[in-house]
């Protein structure tokens, strides 16, 4: 609704702009209690006046609350020269029947979604508005395909996946709107709380987790933008959201604060474009390339397990170990793009050998019904324990057959791939054939029952016709 009154009624506004635009008013709303009051409608006056025009406010305003936020002094100067271009421009700020453009497109942001995220944020929440905004960037119809959301429910799992705890070190080589991160940055808080009493130590650890334990890189600025904005909203991991290359640009070092160490990651999550080389196993290959210890989850296009990485995936098994390959519901973006995709799991720095076992998991059904209706109030429902079928395979990649209890045998087996192959990833649980004496049992049956039911008809047809 926001968009396309803002579309319609609104002109002169580029794609980046809208987001921008949306980015600063939320920012600006939000407010440090007790240091920084959140920036109200009526505190833009549409004014001429040099230095006190309604985006010298706006930025004004956001200035002061990125300085209450522990972010490095160069990531705060990224931030504003984004947002300065878009907010100071002559347009924007042109007065007309006494208000500028600017004050009328906040008016509209805080009157539509102020009520959301003020009240308090979810991922749900946060994910349905960067999915809404990614759309607004206008990306043709194989970028928008490429530039695909991970699902909150999706992004927990592969944080899990890859053993995200308190003391994880995770980054993400296409960070999109940081989705991922935002997930681990939660699982890191959780086993935090749950594992240090001290209210004092468990603050230190929070701001630690923050600043230090997270990494993203993403090369589009618009989309840069939208990841420091989900990670503000959600809390603040953006210190280290970096807006490089990750295949060219990137030296493995933090991108703030301790620009001269060496990010020591040790959790790698990863959706990436999938128009990348290897359908992204490019992306694979260098950040585990990249890491010492640790491990690795990544949902991908199925066909780069199948053959269309084949040389990426060889020189992947040399070095790091299979663990899992998951295979997701074949509708898990609907609406966005219906390519099968697969999680594979990595053990990081220990080499794949040929009768390392390999968890195949067929997670066709995850629980989840999905619909793609515009007007629906939900796309998504629970219809068969989900979450304890997300959980379960969690818990069977981690410890294997004994865990099984809503997936089947049918859906899970331990088999081994060959590591001079890189094209078997993707295995289903053998189909055992041969017939055992109840098959044979059922069989007989089966016949005699047919035969029986056939005398029958004959029986009444000779009836029929003698006019018994």
């Amino acid at each position: 609704k926001l968009n396309n009154d803002i579309y319609q009624n609104e002109k002169g506004l580029t794609e980046d702009d809208r987001v921008y635009l949306v980015a600063s008013s939320i920012i600006a709303t939000l407010g440090v209690p007790g240091k920084v009051k959140p920036l109200k409608k009526e505190d833009l006056k549409s004014s001429h006046e040099r230095g006190d025009t309604d985006g010298d406010i706006v930025l004004r305003k956001i200035q002061s609350f990125l300085s209450e936020k522990s972010l490095p002094e160069s990531k705060k100067e990224l931030i504003i020269r984004t947002l300065q271009n878009t907010l100071t421009s002559d347009n924007l700020n042109k007065i007309t029947a006494g208000e500028t453009q600017l004050k009328r497109v906040f008016s509209k942001i805080v009157d539509d979604l102020g009520l959301y995220y003020k009240i308090g944020l979810t991922t749900d929440f946060t994910g349905k508005l960067f999915n809404e905004m990614y759309s607004w960037l206008g990306f043709s119809q194989d970028k928008l395909n490429d530039v695909v959301l991970t699902p909150s429910y999706v992004a927990k799992l592969l944080a899990k996946l890859a053993r995200v705890d308190r003391n994880s070190y995770v980054w993400d080589f296409a960070t999109g709107s940081a989705g991922l991160l935002v997930a681990a940055m939660n699982e890191m808080l959780i086993d935090a709380k749950n594992n240090i009493k001290s209210p004092k130590e468990l603050a230190i650890k929070e701001v630690q987790i923050k600043a230090e334990q997270l990494l993203g890189l993403e090369v589009l600025p618009s989309i840069y933008m939208l990841a420091i904005l989900n990670m503000i909203l959600m809390g603040d991991g953006s210190s280290n959201i970096i807006n490089k290359d990750s295949l060219t640009d990137f030296d493995g070092k933090y991108g703030f604060g301790k620009t001269q160490e060496i990010f020591p990651a040790t959790a790698f999550i990863l959706n990436p474009p999938y128009s990348a080389a290897g359908n992204g196993m490019i992306f694979v290959e260098k950040a585990l390339g990249m890491m010492k210890k640790g491990y690795a989850a990544v949902i991908i296009q199925g066909s780069s397990g199948g053959g269309k990485a084949k040389d990426f995936n060889l020189r992947i098994l040399k070095k790091h170990t299979l663990l899992a390959s998951i295979k997701m519901p074949i509708d898990l973006f609907i609406g966005k793009s219906s390519v099968q995709t697969y999680v594979y799991v990595f053990r990081v720095n220990e080499p794949h050998q040929a009768d390392d076992t390999v968890k195949f998991i067929d997670f066709s059904n995850d629980g989840y019904t999905r619909t793609n209706r515009k007007k629906a109030s939900n796309n998504l429902r629970d219809t068969d324990h989900a979450k304890e079928r997300y959980e379960e395979v969690v818990q069977l990649v981690r410890f294997g057959k004994s865990k099984l209890n809503y997936l089947t045998e049918k859906d899970y087996f331990e088999g081994t791939i060959d590591p001079n192959d890189g094209a078997d990833w993707n295995q289903t649980a053998p189909v055992d054939t041969k017939p055992t004496l109840e098959d044979l049992k059922k069989t007989v049956a089966d016949y005699l029952a047919w035969e029986v039911s056939t005398l029958l008809k004959q029986q009444a047809k000779t009836d029929n016709s003698l006019g018994k």
